[in-house]
């Protein structure tokens, strides 16, 4: 019997304990991008569920958020925008401040990346604690976009993540 799709994704995804620091049980998706076949069954899922919501743009999260909304959006042939830490866009930039364990974090994106009115989706690889996804929300809202959903291909529940990005719809194809 064949294994279900999502069961490939999810039996693809290893554990690396104690990365980045002792306690922390990283969930590492390289095994699924290395995979062609593990890709493209990962970018055909946000494809699907993204393609009937009519979007404008995709907008991707540094870093691995730019895989995966960059397939997503090529292949809904629809523009891209790549929300990056702080200092890392060339361009004049609208930014957001979030909360880490041990300090602050800043997001940005380019001023003229998106317009008043465009219907956007937030991809990113994981949801962990909702920091990061809750600033680029916040940033779309700021900019007058309409924010669709924000999409992950994983999701830690017990981090309760989705809390902080508030109304913003959430889909996780992966649930640990």
């Amino acid at each position: 019997m064949d294994t279900p799709p999502i069961q490939r994704l999810r039996d693809a995804i290893r554990d690396i304990p104690d990365f980045p620091k002792p306690g922390i049980v990283f969930k590492d998706i390289t095994p699924i991008l290395a995979d062609p076949q593990l890709f493209k069954l990962s970018i055909d899922g946000f494809v699907e569920a993204t393609r009937p919501l009519r979007v404008d743009k995709i907008i991707g999260i540094d870093a691995r958020g730019f895989v995966f909304g960059a397939a997503v959006a090529y292949a809904l042939g629809v523009g891209f925008v790549p929300i990056r830490k702080k200092g890392k866009l060339p361009f004049q930039c609208e930014s957001a401040a979030y909360q880490l364990e041990y300090g602050e974090a800043v997001v940005e994106i380019h001023v003229d990346a998106i317009k008043p009115g465009e219907r956007v989706v937030i991809i990113d690889d994981l949801l962990a604690t909702g920091g990061t996804a809750a600033a680029a929300s916040l940033l779309v809202r700021q900019m007058g976009a309409v924010l669709l959903e924000a999409q992950f291909l994983v999701e830690l529940g017990f981090l309760n993540g989705a809390i902080r990005l508030g109304p913003t719809p959430i889909r996780s194809f992966l649930k640990f």
